[in-house]
């Protein structure tokens, strides 16, 4: 006999939540606007990129693929002031805050992966 979600004896869901300003929103919404550049100038873009932050500085990280040409240090700098975040005394300011990029070109071997379906 299977167990399933609604027949499972001993079942404790979870989920988190965070709220307005809490780091994980801060660098979803960084890492959605690397995405939506890339996509917008070449929609064959793949894009894996991360985001990490902490008081005063921003680190992109990640493997992209793309023809997109712009400047990453400047987008994450616009989408923090976009969101509030352009003063020290917030505890964060766009303007001024260190922005590290560690973005490298996909692995080939990704491109062999999705580049050609298997249907074909």
């Amino acid at each position: 006999m299977s167990t399933t979600f609604m027949t499972s004896p001993k079942l404790m869901f979870t989920s988190e939540s965070v709220t307005e300003g809490h780091p994980d929103k801060i660098c979803d919404q960084i890492s959605d606007a690397v995405l939506d550049a890339c996509l917008e100038q070449d929609p064959y873009s793949r894009v894996a990129c991360e985001t990490a932050t902490k008081t005063g500085f921003v680190m992109l990280m990640g493997e992209i693929t793309t023809r997109a040409n712009f400047n990453y240090d400047e987008l994450a700098r616009k989408v923090l002031l976009e969101i509030g975040y352009d003063d020290s005394s917030k505890g964060f300011d766009g303007n001024t805050c260190g922005v590290l990029v560690a973005i490298a070109k996909q692995s080939g071997d990704i491109a062999l992966g999705v580049d050609k379906a298997l249907e074909a």
